[in-house]
C-alpha cells in the first residue's frame, strides 16, 4: 500500500486530472484513424440499468469501431435482459456492434475475472459499489482501460485500495474515466471555470442538496438466499451501496468537492436517520442525512439529502463568496452568478453521459490517457466521512478516515445467509 496521502495531495492531483479532462474535452472526440486501428472490444461488468446505459453510450462513442465483446453479472437474468435491451437499442443497422457470443457471457461472483481474460480492451464497471475496488484493481492489473461508475468504494480500506490502483493506472498509462457525470456537463464546466477564476472572490461556503424519492425494492422470493435477497435490493444495504448518501447524493458531494479544488476536508460532522424507511427490503440504510464539511480558515460545505415519499424534491447547489453568490439548479438547467460579476449560462448543453465515453475512447485512440482517479476518490471519501459521522454521532477527521480498518461485507462471496449490520444508532455505533 502507498503512504497515506495528505489532504492537499488530493487538491494537487485533482487539478492535474481536471486539466487533462479539459484537454480531452477540447479535442472533442473521435480520432481520425479509429477505423484503421480496428475496433475496440468492450466488456461490461454489471448488467443492470446503469451498466446497460453505459454500454449503449460506449457503443455510440465511435462510428462502428467499438464493439461489445463480453458481459458479466452475478445474475443470468440481468445479463439476458441487458443483452436484449442493447440489441433492441442498436437495431438492425448497428447490430454488428454487439458481438457477445455464448462463450463470452459470464455469470457468478468470478464472472469479471473470466471477462478480463476474454480479449477485451476496455472494461465498464457498473456492479454494486461494494465490488468496485476489487474489480477496478483486477482490470488495471490486466492492462485494461476503464470506465467505472460512482462511487468507487463503500468503506475506507476500499478508498486506500483504489488510490493504489489509480497510481497503477497512471504508471501503466491506462485511461480511467469515472461516472461522476456532472464533471462532463458543458454547463457545469463553464460555471466552475468562472468559479475557480474568482468571479465570486474568495469562496466561503457551499450548500448542496439532493432531495429525492425512495428507490424501489424487490420482495423476497422463497428460493432466494439471504445473500441474493440483499443483492437484489443492493441500494438498501450499506455494505453493497454505501447508503444513498454515498451511492446517489455523492453527485452533490462531488460538486461540493469540485468547488473547493478537490481538497479533502479536515473533518466532518453529520446527522441522519430513518423517518420513512420500513420493511426488510429497505435494509439498513438511512433515508436522510445532513452534513457539514470543515476546511481551513473557517470555510465550510453543507449537504442535505433525503429519499422521502411525498416531500419536496430539490437538486441544487448554492455558492457564497466575497463578491456575491451563485446557484446551479441542475434539473432546471440554471447556472447563474449574482453580485459583482453577474453571469448566466445561455449556451448549448450536452449529453454528459455520452460525453464521458466520447472522452474515454478519444483518449485511448489518441494515446493520451485520462485519469479521473484522484478526484473521484476524494469525492467518495468525503461521502464516506459524512456517513461515518452520521452513523456514529462523532466528528470524523481526515486522519481517522484514512486509518480506519472497518471493511464492510463478507470475506468471501457465496449464496448463503450473510447477515448485514443492524441499522446504525448514532452515539452507539462505534467508529472502527
Amino acid at each position: 500500500m502507498s503512504p497515506t496521502p495528505s489532504r492537499r495531495s488530493f487538491l494537487k492531483h485533482g487539478a492535474a486530472a481536471a486539466a487533462a479532462a479539459s484537454t480531452a474535452l477540447a479535442t472533442g472526440a473521435r480520432a481520425r484513424d479509429a477505423e484503421e486501428r480496428g475496433p475496440l472490444k468492450v466488456g461490461l461488468v454489471g448488467c443492470g440499468g446503469r451498466g446497460t446505459g453505459a454500454a449503449s453510450q460506449a457503443l455510440s462513442a465511435e462510428d462502428g469501431t467499438v464493439v461489445l465483446w463480453a458481459m458479466a453479472d452475478v445474475f443470468s437474468d440481468h445479463l439476458d435482459s441487458s443483452l436484449r435491451n442493447l440489441s433492441h437499442a442498436m437495431g438492425e443497422e448497428r447490430a454488428d456492434r454487439i458481438q457477445v457470443s455464448e462463450d463470452r457471457r459470464f455469470v457468478g461472483f468470478d464472472a469479471y475475472e473470466k471477462l478480463l481474460a476474454s480479449g477485451v480492451d476496455v472494461v465498464l464497471l457498473a456492479t454494486p459499489p461494494h465490488f468496485r475496488p476489487a474489480h477496478l484493481r483486477a482490470a488495471i492489473e490486466a492492462g485494461k482501460h476503464v470506465f467505472t461508475e460512482k462511487p468507487i468504494a463503500v468503506d475506507f480500506p476500499g478508498i486506500r485500495h483504489v488510490l493504489d490502483t489509480v497510481a497503477m493506472a497512471e504508471r501503466k498509462q491506462l485511461s480511467l474515466v469515472s461516472g461522476f457525470c456532472w464533471r462532463y456537463n458543458t454547463r457545469h464546466r463553464a460555471f466552475y471555470k468562472r468559479l475557480h477564476n474568482g468571479h465570486l472572490g474568495d469562496l466561503r461556503a457551499v450548500y448542496a442538496t439532493y432531495n429525492a424519492s425512495p428507490l424501489g425494492t424487490h420482495e423476497r422470493k422463497p428460493e432466494w438466499s439471504e445473500t441474493e435477497f440483499q443483492l437484489r435490493n443492493w441500494q438498501h444495504f450499506t455494505w453493497l451501496s454505501g447508503d444513498h448518501l454515498v451511492e446517489q447524493a455523492v453527485h452533490s458531494v462531488d460538486k461540493l468537492g469540485w468547488a473547493f479544488g478537490d481538497e479533502a476536508p479536515r473533518r466532518v460532522v453529520a446527522v441522519g436517520g430513518r423517518a420513512q424507511h420500513e420493511g426488510e427490503a429497505r435494509g439498513n440504510v438511512f433515508d436522510h442525512f445532513s452534513a457539514t464539511f470543515e476546511y481551513d480558515e473557517g470555510i465550510k460545505g453543507f449537504l442535505m439529502c433525503r429519499q422521502w415519499a411525498g416531500a419536496s424534491y430539490e437538486n441544487s447547489d448554492y455558492y457564497y463568496g466575497a463578491k456575491g453568490h451563485a446557484i446551479i439548479n441542475g434539473w432546471a438547467e440554471q447556472h447563474e452568478f449574482f453580485g459583482d460579476n453577474p453571469w448566466r449560462y445561455d449556451g448549448e448543453g450536452n449529453d454528459m453521459y455520452q460525453q464521458e465515453h466520447d472522452v474515454l475512447f478519444a483518449s485511448i485512440r489518441a494515446g493520451r490517457p485520462i485519469n479521473d482517479g484522484r478526484w473521484m476518490t476524494n469525492s467518495t471519501l468525503m461521502a464516506l466521512m459524512a456517513r461515518a459521522a452520521a452513523y456514529t454521532g462523532q466528528t470524523i477527521s481526515y486522519e481517522q478516515a484514512m486509518e480506519s480498518e472497518e471493511r464492510l461485507g463478507p470475506d468471501t462471496y457465496a449464496w448463503g445467509d450473510f447477515a448485514a449490520h443492524p441499522v446504525a444508532i448514532p452515539g452507539q455505533r462505534k467508529f472502527i
